[in-house]
């Protein structure tokens, strides 16, 4: 394979005009967008509680569990001998039932009577779920109290063909049973506002975002009702016009419009190839070499404009190499990898590029492998 070379020559260009004495800096504005203050933020006391409970699935073609899970089987023979039915553990065969785990959220929010979705999952050898029912699996809180009750048809979303061309098409041992749980038992209510103030938590804490939100609702009601109490947390006074309808004031909370910000950032999942950044990401002065791939990050020496570059440098390069990609702008991650995709780096080339330049010091943002 013929060796590739690149040299990439971002341009940071500095849109001042004529300065005259000292000039107070303004910060960097990104295209974040507005969203509501729902949207990234939750009233403390709002939640959801996790309950779960094992429960058996009937009514498989065969798909169910074998013979060696000795667990489930003493399950079922438990289960009969509750019907007045005796039987030896030895003498069942499972191939039509399977034991799984059952699983669900439960919010605060829902009343005795009311229903919510399930999550079966197998904790033995079966092969599939596909067409089982559910029989009725009580559902207990941490602290062992039962709050829901589930039963019902499980739906999957895959499915196993056996036989000399079988294959399997996505996960079909994991399925849900939608509506399958009535709530038996109510969660204790969060009484909001009971002390006058209100907490919005931020689902991502973040210093900023927090004060615009203080910011935002200071302005609205032109009080100095919001106080923020950390990076995550800003408490909202209750107006004397509110006392009484708590309900109506977070709603109008929840409307209320918000540009959060966010952290510059890089993820990367090595064993899909997948790279996902963030605008804010900035890149500075730097040279890497990968392999055939070279990499050159520089900063022009002109100013203003909207495209400023060294013609002598650009010319240079041109009659060195073959192949020479110029981009203006502030140099990003986004202008980094679209480079190099156009020359066929591999996403493996990308990602160890990237660790590079962070190791480097010249990466500006975080960078997460996942």
């Amino acid at each position: 394979m013929s060796k590739r070379s690149m040299i990439l020559v971002l341009g940071i260009v500095l849109l001042c005009g004529s300065l005259v004495g000292a000039q107070a800096l303004e910060p960097i504005r990104y295209d974040t967008p507005i969203v509501r203050v729902k949207d990234v933020a939750r009233v403390q006391g709002d939640r959801d509680n996790q309950i779960f409970g094992l429960g058996l699935i009937v009514g498989l073609q065969g798909t169910g569990d074998g013979s060696g899970s000795r667990a489930n089987i003493q399950m079922i023979a438990n289960m009969l001998e509750g019907f007045g039915i005796t039987v030896s553990a030895n003498d069942l065969r499972m191939r039509n039932i399977a034991a799984v785990m059952v699983t669900a959220d439960l919010p605060t929010s829902l009343r005795a009577g009311d229903r919510l979705d399930v999550t079966v999952s197998s904790i033995g050898d079966a092969r599939s779920l596909q067409g089982g029912f559910l029989l009725q699996t009580p559902l207990q809180a941490a602290n062992g109290q039962v709050f829901a009750v589930a039963q019902g048809a499980v739906s999957i979303g895959g499915f196993v063909v056996r036989g000399g061309a079988g294959g399997q098409v996505n996960h079909s041992t994991v399925g849900t049973v939608p509506g399958g749980a009535i709530v038996e038992r109510e969660l204790e209510a969060y009484d909001f506002g009971v002390d006058g103030t209100i907490s919005m938590v931020l689902l991502q804490p973040d210093f900023t975002t927090a004060s615009r939100l203080v910011q935002v609702v200071n302005e609205v009601y032109q009080q100095n009702l919001a106080w923020a109490r950390d990076q995550s947390t800003v408490e909202i006074q209750i107006p004397a016009g509110y006392t009484g309808n708590v309900v109506g004031f977070i709603a109008e909370l929840e409307e209320l419009p918000i540009r959060p910000d966010a952290n510059a950032r890089v993820v990367i999942n090595e064993r899909t190839g997948t790279v996902v950044m963030g605008s804010q990401v900035r890149i500075a002065s730097i040279a890497v070499s990968h392999g055939n791939l070279k990499v050159q990050v520089e900063q022009s020496a002109n100013a203003g404009g909207d495209l400023a570059f060294g013609r002598e440098l650009a010319d240079e390069i041109e009659q060195e190499y073959n192949q020479t990609t110029v981009l203006g702008g502030t140099p990003n991650v986004q202008d980094l990898v679209d480079a190099l995709n156009a020359v066929g780096a591999t996403p493996r080339d990308i990602i160890a590029i990237l660790q590079a330049v962070k190791a480097a010091g010249a990466l500006f943002g975080d960078l997460i492998i996942i």
